[in-house]
């Protein structure tokens, strides 16, 4: 199941990236929030808004919402400059920044291990970017500000973890549609064909679809076993780079994308393995 997850998730890349073509980023973000939204809040009608009231923290899910609506904006700006296995690249490493930002925003202590893993994940983000050269672009600009917003998105899921899952989607599908308003008021909106609202359309459930793909695998098994084929997304991505777009990923950028994932499994499972020893009764002292 995460493995279809992420190859939905990569399919449903590629599609955004095809209809970029003619649609703007703005219709993209309202279509999406739109129909997911009436998903979603098919599941909270029974309830009607009491849900939403149990939950505390709103200020903190209204900004968890808009930033994950601006890294989705800013996701489909870098597709429109950068080749698609490029752009996932940026978003490997968002688990990087969380490790690297959690003992400020979330209190959490880090050894010297996973310092060197966010270091040399950081290394491996240089090597993809190449600053300093004709690659750093607005869309490289882009995408590293969308993995960066994509990170504080990650912190403050963790800060929400009480949350109900069914609000915290419904305040980043109504975000979406507020920043998607706000794109289309500014960008304009382009003439769309029928063949071009049917896929907008699948755009939207395909994010659906590949979130209910990954919550599932993680009801069937442990996060370290299935968390891992995350990066899988990394191949999809350069298939469908090549196949649909007839994009060939730069030597550079798969070799930033393999460290940064070695990077951040190294965390992954330092994390995992830290968790098991603070549940048995004996945390290390050197995490």
């Amino acid at each position: 199941m995460m493995l279809i997850g992420f190859f939905v998730f990569a399919a449903n890349d590629a599609l955004g990236k095809w209809l970029l073509a003619t649609a703007t980023v703005g219709q993209l973000m309202l279509a999406r929030g739109v129909v997911g939204l009436m998903v979603v809040g098919s599941t909270l009608a029974p309830s009607g808004l009491a849900p939403v009231r149990a939950q505390k923290r709103i200020w903190l899910q209204i900004v968890r919402g808009m930033l994950s609506a601006t890294e989705s904006s800013l996701f489909f700006v870098a597709l429109i400059f950068l080749p698609l296995a490029s752009v996932m690249t940026y978003y490997l490493a968002g688990p990087i920044y969380v490790t690297a930002l959690s003992p400020w925003l979330l209190g959490e202590q880090v050894g010297w291990r996973r310092w060197l893993a966010v270091g040399i994940g950081f290394c491996g983000v240089i090597i993809a970017i190449q600053p300093g050269t004709d690659s750093l672009s607005w869309g490289a600009i882009a995408a590293l500000a969308g993995s960066i917003a994509y990170a504080f998105v990650m912190v403050f899921t963790r800060k929400l973890a009480a949350t109900d899952g069914r609000v915290l989607m419904g305040w980043q599908l109504v975000s979406a549609i507020v920043v998607g308003i706000g794109l289309t008021a500014y960008q304009g909106f382009a003439p769309l064909g029928t063949l071009d609202i049917v896929l907008i359309g699948i755009l939207a459930i395909g994010s659906l679809a590949g979130n209910w793909c990954v919550n599932i695998s993680l009801q069937l098994a442990p996060a370290s076993v299935v968390v891992p084929y995350q990066y899988s997304l990394i191949i999809w991505g350069v298939l469908f780079g090549y196949l649909v777009f007839g994009e060939v990923s730069e030597s550079h950028t798969l070799i930033g994308a393999a460290i940064i994932i070695a990077a951040g499994l190294f965390i992954f499972l330092r994390e995992q393995r830290l968790h098991r020893g603070a549940t048995s009764g004996s945390p290390s002292v050197n995490n």
